[in-house]
């Protein structure tokens, strides 16, 4: 089992400042028996030059023109050679010993899909420990709800999830070849794929939640802000099918029909919400204005005595 070997797949794309903290956690690994693959998107700035810096044997590198990062995954994922498969992003970073540890762990339980606790980072590397930051709040929440539900990992994953990351992911090649291939969601191809595990592979699958093993960047190109509106309608895709893939066909239509209800209502609570909040802003408006002309037609009263 020792020297059985992992492919790291390192999809690659505009991340010159981070691309070598990535590629060198990969290979100070305590666990040498790897081979890195690096496919760069058609990076428009130096990423490509970065890479091609390293020489290690171990490294196959190749470069393509821009097809997003679930055709960039796919691709790596493919060229694999080894009997496990992971995933690092370009921006992220292995601890040292993480594979060593995942591979000690589907020893002793025979997993197919394992995830660790993922550790925030800022740009520089620092950790992001304050819990009152954004994310942590975030990631926080998703976890806590998953311990709560009893530590159902499916339960969990219909909240939020607190796999985070593609860096997070860690499988056996039979269970990549199962699964198949990312699916062609831009931010969330990840949380689409980790249910399509867990549906192949029930019983299967381990979370290190313990165990911060992988750093996760926090840096503007992966806070969604500009496709905070998409993300969410993806989001909404991925939680509506495999939240039916539990659900009998017989009551699917009533789970369907109630959880697209819930919906509704909330946008219409949006809306009246918004509306009441107009309404209150334009009474006191009306009421300003009334104010200042009875105050001012009171003090040309006064001045005209």
């Amino acid at each position: 089992m020792s020297e059985e070997r992992v492919s790291v797949v390192i999809p690659a794309y505009n991340h010159e400042r981070f691309v070598g903290a990535a590629i060198e956690s990969v290979l100070n690994q305590t666990y040498p028996h790897l081979e890195l693959i690096i496919v760069d998107d058609g990076s428009k700035d130096h990423t490509w030059e970065v890479i091609q810096r390293y020489t290690d044997p171990r490294i196959r590198a190749v470069t393509q023109e821009n097809q997003d990062a679930f055709n960039t995954i796919n691709r790596g994922l493919k060229m694999a050679q080894g009997r496990f498969v992971a995933i690092l992003n370009s921006d992220d970073v292995y601890a040292p010993n993480r594979l060593e540890r995942l591979i000690a762990e589907q020893a002793d339980t025979g997993a197919e899909f394992i995830f660790t606790e993922v550790q925030p980072v800022d740009v520089s590397g620092h950790p992001v420990t304050d819990p009152a930051h954004p994310w942590n709040v975030w990631h926080q929440r998703n976890r806590q709800f998953y311990i709560q539900s009893g530590r159902d990992l499916y339960v969990g994953f219909l909240h939020g999830n607190f796999m985070v990351t593609t860096s997070n992911v860690f499988m056996t090649r039979s269970a990549r070849e199962t699964v198949g291939d990312f699916c062609a969601l831009r931010y969330l191809h990840d949380y689409d794929f980790i249910f399509r595990v867990l549906n192949a592979f029930p019983g299967q699958v381990r979370y290190l939640e313990q165990e911060p093993l992988v750093q996760y960047r926090l840096h503007g190109s992966n806070t969604l802000s500009e496709g905070a509106i998409l993300a969410r309608q993806q989001d909404q895709h991925v939680i509506r099918t495999y939240l039916l893939a539990g659900v009998p066909e017989s009551i699917r239509p009533r789970v369907t029909a109630g959880a697209d209800r819930l919906l509704e209502l909330e946008r219409e609570l949006v809306v009246e919400r918004d509306r009441l909040s107009a309404m209150k802003s334009k009474v006191l408006r009306v009421q300003a204005t009334e104010l200042v002309k009875n105050l001012r037609t009171e003090l040309s009263r006064r001045l005209h005595r």
